[in-house]
């Protein structure tokens, strides 16, 4: 970590590519599903995750930023490295990160250098299939060093900006860079100024794409204890009577994502259609549109099923706590804070629920609080661990602005803003219909994890 912060990058994959190169090219021990996006690419790779291992493959999963620690970022297995396992890998990496930062006039990032090892952690285990989160953008992102057979692109915002570009178009232009000939372009619901930009990449590259709304999408959803139970269309087929136990529409969408990109790696996808960016826009697939049964790309239901019902995503509309119910997300940008605000009001029957709120510095955060307020009672302003928080007067004032200045509450500390807003939640006398949230931040989701001693 000393080697600088993650969301700080010099636009080059020399410095990896040199590193991997050295290692003997551990990127290319296994076919590599990439996945890009704005938000929810943890929770789709994580499902993705679980749809091939429930297939009978073994899965090495890279994923980014971490809750709580450090090795979940990279799991085998469904289990982030052991200490031992992680401090090993390390290890035998580091004289060769010597070299290269010899080479270079800039030396390997903290990123780059977590990159190699989950690349050759996969390789030495072996595993069938790496499933690899994009860490921020795409084109050059340190993951972006190999030929992936699919590369999936959830759905894209605004965030990260001041590195990525202001508009969602050159926003776009990064996260297409993960598509390349010979791939399979999975690509979620998109506005259409992105979906323009991702399927003139898709022709230019001659990769094959499947899409959300199109191709596969969710036929329908119901709320269910815990979680939902969906009929997804997939690429090559319709699948009933699947249980989810994340909330959400969004989430929803998500599994529709991640098993076309199964059902593409499967299969290598059906040929292409004529592409109009104008079809790859926010809705639901048709139901006039009518998905091919069987073929190699058809996955098992009963496993599918299974695979999707055992899905979990930490931080993600998690509850940890009852009485009152206390629910931790990690979204950090308006779209994702739009998608969390949707949530609690379908999915949860508050009559009072109280926010906890830490947010980074350079995020919108006035956009965050806006999708926030209509579904809070109050909030309790704080700050986490991270160096780019958000100062805690500076985000009380910018939360008055959009709350009232008496909806409004800080506290200097995480813990302390816990037990204000359990207290709030608790006021009314009101047990069973009060609620806490704590969100704004994936830091803020994993501070609080930590707080509750969640497992």
């Amino acid at each position: 970590m000393a080697r600088g912060v993650e969301w700080e990058f010099d636009p080059t994959l020399d410095r990896i590519r040199d590193l991997l190169d050295l290692l003997g090219e551990p990127q290319r021990a296994c076919p590599v599903i990439l996945v890009a996006g704005t938000n929810g690419k943890s929770s789709v790779s994580r499902m993705i995750d679980a749809l091939l291992t429930e297939r009978g493959l073994r899965v090495g999963r890279f994923t980014s930023p971490h809750l709580s620690e450090l090795r979940e970022r990279i799991a085998i297995d469904g289990e982030p490295l052991d200490e031992e396992r992680f401090a090993e890998v390390y290890a035998d990496l580091e004289p060769y990160l010597q070299i290269i930062d010899g080479r270079h006039p800039v030396r390997l990032s903290f990123f780059e250098t977590l990159t190699a090892m989950a690349y050759a952690a996969f390789a030495d285990a072996p595993v069938d299939v790496a499933v690899v989160e994009i860490g921020m953008g795409g084109t050059w992102d340190a993951t972006n060093v190999v030929d992936p057979a699919v590369s999936v692109i959830t759905p894209i915002g605004l965030d990260h900006t001041d590195y990525l570009g202001d508009t969602i178009e050159d926003i776009a232009h990064e996260k297409a860079g993960i598509i390349k000939p010979g791939t399979v372009a999975v690509i979620a619901q998109q506005p259409p100024e992105a979906a323009e930009v991702l399927l003139r990449r898709a022709v230019e590259t001659g990769a094959q794409v499947v899409r959300e709304g199109i191709e596969f999408g969710v036929l329908h959803r119901d709320l269910a204890l815990g979680g939902q139970r969906l009929q997804l269309r997939g690429v090559h087929g319709d699948y009933e009577e699947i249980f989810l136990p994340l909330f959400g529409a969004h989430q929803a969408a998500n599994a529709a994502v991640a098993l076309a990109a199964v059902e593409a790696f499967a299969s290598g996808a059906p040929t292409n259609a004529v592409l109009d960016p104008s079809e790859v826009t926010r809705g639901s697939v048709s139901s006039d549109f009518t998905a091919p049964e069987g073929g190699e790309g058809r996955l098992d239901p009963a496993l599918v099923r299974e695979g999707f019902a055992r899905v979990s995503s930490p931080g993600r509309m998690e509850v940890v706590r009852t009485g009152p119910t206390v629910i931790l997300d990690a979204a950090h940008n308006p779209a994702g804070m739009a998608a969390t605000a949707q949530t609690l009001s379908e999915s949860f029957d508050f009559t009072r629920l109280v926010g906890v709120v830490a947010v980074a510095a350079d995020k919108d955060v006035t956009g965050l609080l806006e999708e926030l307020e209509p579904v809070l009672t109050e909030v309790v302003v704080t700050g986490n661990s991270s160096s780019r928080a958000m100062p805690v007067d500076e985000l009380a004032a910018l939360a008055a602005e959009v709350f009232g200045p008496e909806r409004v509450h800080r506290a200097a500390r995480l813990d302390d803003a816990f037990e204000r807003a359990v207290a709030l939640a608790d006021e009314a006398g009101e047990y069973g219909g009060s609620g806490v949230v704590i969100t704004g931040s994936v830091v803020t989701a994993g501070d609080a994890r930590v707080l509750l001693k969640v497992k």
